[in-house]
């Protein structure tokens, strides 16, 4: 399916619905793997993020990469593979910090995680350290999730893992940290335990931390 792999994320980006949808049901009446597709679209929106930083979309633009990516989830779902309630690997908090809105690459990764057997809490955006601590404590995760596109709201990722800290749980959860221009320098900076911008990579390590 690489002849049409590229072009799928190029219609993404420039948010052509229609071809979007029309490459996307090629691509799983293939029985190409649902997990590879989604993520293409992580790729995707990880640049529409990207152009939306430098001026070059807008919020209207983003509110149209979301509803596309309602419709492509939607479509994609009856293709993944579930695990029953009881059969739960592992559980995972997740949400955008404090100070930042964006959702789409969030929603990617909550999808693939509950689709290979994880629990998946989603805060939601704009989530405070608070939230965050509570929600730690009342759900008992083995990962946290901190996700965020702006540059602005890492200082809101190390305060979340600051506020672990002084709560006495830190030492009881992996933090892992996401978003297009999340590096190993921010791994460091915030405190977390490791950075992935790739959703299939994060599922690999979050499986080794929980079952071994």
């Amino acid at each position: 399916m690489k002849d049409i792999k590229e072009p799928f994320i190029k219609a993404l980006i420039e948010l052509n619905e229609p071809e979007v949808m029309d490459i996307l049901e090629k691509r799983l009446n293939a029985g190409e793997e649902p997990l590879e597709i989604l993520n293409d679209v992580k790729r995707a929106m990880d640049e529409v993020g990207n152009r939306f930083e430098k001026g070059l979309y807008f919020v209207a633009d983003l509110m149209m990469a979301g509803e596309i990516l309602n419709r492509l989830t939607e479509s994609i779902k009856p293709y993944l593979k579930r695990e029953e309630r009881s059969d739960y690997i592992g559980t995972m908090v997740i949400g955008t910090v404090k100070g930042d809105i964006h959702d789409i690459g969030k929603d990617i990764v909550t999808t693939m995680f509950e689709a290979n057997g994880f629990r998946v809490i989603d805060l939601g955006v704009d989530v405070s350290p608070e939230r965050f601590v509570v929600s730690v404590r009342e759900f008992e995760p083995q990962i946290l999730g901190l996700s965020a596109l702006l540059t602005s709201a890492f200082k809101f990722m190390k305060e979340t893992v600051e506020a672990l800290s002084k709560n006495g749980l830190r030492d009881k959860i992996r933090i892992i940290i996401g978003g297009g221009t999340i590096d190993d320098k921010v791994k460091e900076y915030v405190g977390a335990d490791a950075f992935c911008r790739d959703p299939v990579e994060a599922i690999k390590l979050a499986r080794e931390w929980v079952v071994g």
